[in-house]
């Protein structure tokens, strides 16, 4: 697989970059902790920028138009036209240290999210789907800080992640939702970085970005590491695949946590990069809201 150099394509310091999806034309993302969406028009050239009412963890496409965001209390209609919010559903109010992290869209237009503590440390986070507009317990949970999920082609195989854990496991996708068969997939020793958003390729490969690691890496689907893709940069969030062929990747970065020494050797922290491969990514499916 021929894989490019990273290319820096906007310069805009996020403090926590996460969620990008590629949406009719553009890149959707948004930047947690200083409560931003992003949206970046790679052929006009267009950035465009939406303040959150709290932290917000991924914006993604909804039937009908607009978009599902995550934020800290939970589910969001986003109107980009208006810049408004309205809530669909709360996610955790029974625990106001939580706020929502990363999210994907199954092919039945299922949400599927995670919660985690916004202190990073006490495993409080779980993983629910969105579904027929309720939210679900899927009975991942105890982590404290989940990323993913990420889901196979089909819809038939759900990648989760415990950051801290350093684990990337899957689970069986049935009909209705439910989960069974939770097994390893992939574990990566803290001295390499931690797993953050996983993505999938079209041929069912999953992309892990990781934090503190300074690059992403690929992954076959019986788990075999067959690809990587170094930065200039140490916290690398997500990957989303994009453009006309779906074949450009844009990578999320963050600049949190880095000392000021670190900074100034990795000014490019929290920007947005974006490079090439051979195998092209999976179209975001939309959000059924009923």
């Amino acid at each position: 697989m021929a894989i490019g150099e990273p290319r820096n394509v906007w310069d805009l310091h996020c403090q926590l970059g996460e969620g990008p999806v590629w949406v009719d034309g553009a890149l959707w993302f948004v930047d947690i902790k200083t409560q931003k969406i992003h949206r970046y028009d790679p052929a006009g050239g267009g950035r465009t920028s939406w303040d959150s009412p709290e932290q917000i963890g991924f914006v993604l496409p909804a039937a009908g138009g607009g978009f599902i965001a995550g934020l800290q209390s939970g589910l969001h209609l986003f109107d980009p036209a208006s810049g408004g919010f309205s809530l669909i559903a709360e996610a955790e109010p029974e625990r106001p240290n939580n706020r929502l992290n990363d999210g994907v869209v199954d092919p039945s237009g299922r949400l599927w999210f995670g919660t985690m503590d916004n202190g990073e440390k006490e495993k409080s986070g779980a993983f629910y789907r969105f579904q027929r507009g309720a939210i679900v317990r899927t009975g991942l949970e105890g982590i404290a800080i989940t990323n993913g999920p990420c889901l196979s082609p089909d819809g038939r195989i759900l990648y989760f992640v415990d950051t801290l854990g350093g684990t990337i496991e899957a689970a069986d996708v049935a009909e209705d939702g439910s989960l069974s068969d939770a097994r390893p997939f992939v574990r990566i020793d803290p001295k390499e970085g931690y797993p953050d958003g996983p993505t999938i390729d079209s041929e069912g490969c999953v992309w892990i970005s990781l934090y503190a690691g300074w690059e992403t890496r690929r992954y076959a689907p019986d788990g075999e590491l067959i690809g990587r893709v170094r930065f200039p940069v140490s916290n690398i969030t997500k990957i989303a695949f994009g453009g006309d062929d779906l074949r450009t990747v844009y990578a999320t970065t963050a600049r949190q946590l880095l000392r000021p020494d670190q900074l100034e050797r990795q000014p490019a922290a929290g920007d947005l990069f974006e490079f090439r491969v051979d195998v092209p990514g999976v179209p975001c499916p939309k959000i059924a809201l009923s």
